[in-house]
């Protein structure tokens, strides 16, 4: 009897094939991040803001779920080490006095 199964096209069931449309490939550049939370999920808002202009839009939102908020902080907390070892300590905008909180819980 001959075998039917269809090859495994992922041979690693671990590995992940994500997908990268050309429109979201490019970025949106943001450079203000307002976070905001609930006890079901974070919210965060990347803002582009321009120098003298008092109005700025929300150029993206991303809601997440507490568990995913936190994988994300780590992720981010590993990848500024790992570039701060190659190319030196980022210097913190919080010690030139450039005040970030923006509200009960929402900080950038």
């Amino acid at each position: 009897m001959a075998d039917n199964k269809k090859p495994n096209p992922n041979p690693n069931p671990n590995e992940l094939n994500i997908e990268l449309p050309e429109e979201i490939s490019e970025g949106t550049y943001s450079n203000l991040a307002i976070i905001t939370h609930s006890p079901s999920e974070f919210v965060i808002d990347f803002v582009r803001m321009m120098p003298g202009v008092p109005k700025a839009k929300v150029k993206s939102r991303i809601i997440l779920t507490p568990q995913h908020a936190k994988r994300l902080m780590k992720a981010l907390i590993d990848n500024v080490k790992k570039f701060e070892s190659m190319h030196g300590e980022i210097k913190d905008i919080d010690a030139m006095g450039i005040p970030m909180n923006l509200g009960p819980n929402a900080q950038a």
